[in-house]
């Protein structure tokens, strides 16, 4: 890539020297100008697209929240009524109390088992270690859909496998997805499943760059297993830990094709989550207004979580 001319490269002998420091300058900014104009020519289509799918769309949902909007109607101005009506609603206050309980159930099951299994697949001694990585990284690339279809079957209590296998061994397990308590531990599985296989591939790249000298000079201490979890791999991970935590809290929140499939929001409305809530009260109930007022209360939890999560990281990254 060229670079700048300087206003010592302009110098011409026998010039007096502020004349030529000054075409110098103008050499400069027009050459400034014309990467400017080429640079905005590079990034101007991506800017489009997020204005026209991203920003535009955003600004629109805001002020419809701010209306009695139904899809068939002149939208007419209510000011917070929605917002109001979300807070005071019993049924709104539940599908935000289950995506908490969602987030609490789905974040901490999938980053243990995600790392659980990087360190155990990071092993050098560990044999056909690449196909287990692959085929613990496969169910990522299936859709939601097909999984929540696949293990809608799967935990059926009469054609389904698990129930006939435990069965056989003595154990004999309920209707998972209509039962109140079991149904959202049930949906929470299947997004784990689904999805820890790609966070352990996060993670297989964050432990290459914990330097191995740290292990031996640990162990040389005499560091057990268990204090160079603590003292060297948590540590070294702490960064990949905190881009990891955002993604899956990201996730979490937007919970919503496997208990689309899986359970309609039921038993009771034990598994409707905020995002469930959204598309069943803008596309079923046609309150177009008040399910974009709840999609932005979604958007602002999810800041909450995700700056908390920034701040803590910055925190013990000062510490260190």
């Amino acid at each position: 890539m060229p670079s700048a001319p300087s206003v010592a490269s302009t110098r011409v002998a026998g010039a007096p020297q502020r004349a030529v420091d000054v075409e110098g300058l103008r050499r400069l900014r027009r050459r400034q100008r014309q990467w400017d104009r080429k640079a905005i020519g590079f990034v101007a289509p991506a800017l489009l697209i997020l204005v026209v799918f991203v920003l535009y769309p955003t600004l629109y949902a805001l002020g419809i929240s701010f209306t009695n909007a139904s899809g068939f109607n002149v939208p007419e101005l209510v000011g917070l009524d929605n917002y109001v009506r979300i807070f005071t609603s019993a049924d709104t206050l539940r599908a935000i109390g289950n995506t908490l309980w969602y987030v609490v159930l789905y974040m901490p099951t999938t980053i243990a088992c995600a790392l659980a299994v990087a360190m155990l697949l990071n092993r050098s001694d560990l044999l056909m270690r690449g196909m287990m990585r692959t085929v613990i990284f496969v169910p990522f690339i299936i859709s939601m859909a097909v999984a929540a279809l696949a293990w809608g079957f799967i935990v059926d209590p009469h054609i389904g496998v698990l129930p006939y296998w435990l069965s056989r061994v003595g154990i004999h397990v309920p209707d998972l997805l209509s039962s109140p308590t079991w149904a959202m531990p049930t949906v929470v599985l299947v997004a784990v499943w689904k999805n820890f296989g790609y966070f352990m591939v996060i993670f297989l790249a964050g432990l290459q760059n914990v330097p191995r000298e740290l292990y031996e000079a640990a162990s040389i201490d005499g560091a057990g297993s268990w204090r160079r979890f603590l003292s060297v791999t948590l540590p070294g991970l702490r960064p990949t830990m905190t881009y990891v935590v955002v993604l899956v809290a990201n996730g979490a929140f937007q919970a919503f094709d496997q208990i689309y499939i899986m359970t309609k929001g039921g038993p009771m409305r034990t598994t409707e989550t905020v995002v469930y809530r959204v598309y069943s009260e803008g596309f079923t109930n046609f309150k177009m207004g008040e399910a974009s007022a709840l999609s932005f209360i979604l958007m602002g939890l999810t800041l909450v979580v995700g700056v908390a999560q920034l701040v803590v990281s910055r925190r013990q990254e000062r510490d260190m």
